[in-house]
């Protein structure tokens, strides 16, 4: 069985406007059912759009229509060109014809992954910090036709590559690098802290200090001279 270009994408979408069952839409994504349901339970895939399997030809909406109307009936995908896997791994070419495309896939990243970093986005679809930037500030010199699309459905790059790179966005903005600046927070003393130690300080000078023992010696011999006399 031919399965969808985004299982997990056109899973969220079938979750989330389709009363399929997990069960049905496990199958169609081939994926495990636990999975359909901690998609629906907002455990998995969050933060991934849905993406409509109608609208890029993976399924009829007659076949879901069947799917709804009988939970035991299991859809059958369309069978289109542009939904064979691509595989081949290692460094990928991007055709002339798809090069356009980029900006489109740039704005979609942007959108919908703020988290992302330019250098995150340019290894993903392979662009350049440049025009990231311009894409950013809409002052590509094509700003006025650019239209969000998925880079995943342009072939920019595949599903897995794309999550990857969200995990790791999305785990770098919830645990940002503040260890070593709470560290130097404890061990930087404070007021009280020197107050106490010029205390101590003042206490053990007055106590070990051998120059201030014998002046205290040199006051002492006059009035001990003068009691004598005096006697």
């Amino acid at each position: 069985m031919t399965l969808p270009l985004m299982p997990k994408a056109t899973a969220v979408w079938l979750v989330e406007n389709t009363g399929l069952t997990f069960e049905q839409i496990a199958d169609f994504c081939g994926m495990h059912t636990l999975e359909v349901q901690a998609i629906a339970d907002g455990e998995v895939a969050v933060g991934i759009v849905g993406l409509d399997p109608i609208a890029n030809g993976q399924v009829t909406r007659e076949e879901i229509a069947k799917g709804e109307a009988d939970d035991g009936y299991m859809l059958a995908a369309s069978t289109a060109p542009d939904m064979v896997r691509n595989k081949q791994k290692g460094a990928r070419y991007t055709p002339v014809a798809k090069r356009q495309d980029k900006p489109d896939a740039i704005a979609w990243l942007v959108r919908h992954h703020p988290d992302l970093s330019d250098a995150q986005i340019g290894k993903l679809i392979g662009t350049t910090k440049e025009t990231i930037a311009k894409v950013r500030d809409r002052s590509h010199w094509n700003a006025a036709n650019i239209k969000p699309r998925n880079p995943v459905t342009l072939g920019l790059c595949s599903e897995a590559d794309l999550e990857k790179v969200v995990v790791l966005a999305r785990h770098r903005a919830e645990h940002p690098a503040g260890g070593a600046a709470r560290d130097a927070n404890r061990e930087t003393p404070t007021a009280d802290d020197h107050a106490e130690g010029a205390h101590d300080d003042s206490d053990s000078d007055s106590h070990s200090d051998p120059a201030s023992h014998e002046a205290d010696e040199a006051n002492h011999a006059p009035d001990e001279a003068e009691q004598h006399r005096s006697h």
